[in-house]
């Protein structure tokens, strides 16, 4: 079994930037791959960025248009997603996932998910 734990989400002004983490621990692997999802009221979860332990990442450019950055510390076992120039359609409810093996955008890949952080951007 893998928990994950987010956190780091709030409310913030539109433009700000957050930083959101995933704390990872359990039975983890080298070779897992910890992903980031956000799903916004009433739309579906999407995908929005991922990578591995030995560091190869994922980012979907068109969710969040380049403003994402993730990162992870193994010593730690985190997970960050660093987010810039928030805007209201950013509001949505996070989530941290984790699975055995590279990145991926697919969410049915993932079997392990945190219970999510809440992120509300105002205009």
């Amino acid at each position: 079994q893998v928990q994950l734990v987010e956190s780091g989400g709030g409310t913030v002004q539109s433009g700000t930037s957050l930083t959101l983490s995933c704390a990872v621990s359990g039975q983890t692997d080298p070779s897992d791959s910890v992903g980031w999802f956000r799903q916004a009221p009433g739309k579906e979860r999407e995908f929005v960025a991922a990578v591995s332990w030995s560091d190869m990442s994922m980012v979907d450019v068109d969710t969040m248009k380049g403003r994402v950055t993730i990162s992870r510390d193994t010593t730690k076992r985190e997970v960050n997603l660093q987010m810039n120039n928030l805007e209201p359609e950013d509001t949505a409810v996070y989530y941290c996932a984790a699975k055995r093996g590279l990145p991926a955008m697919d969410e049915s890949r993932y079997s392990y998910w945190g219970q999510g952080t809440q992120v509300t951007v105002s205009s």
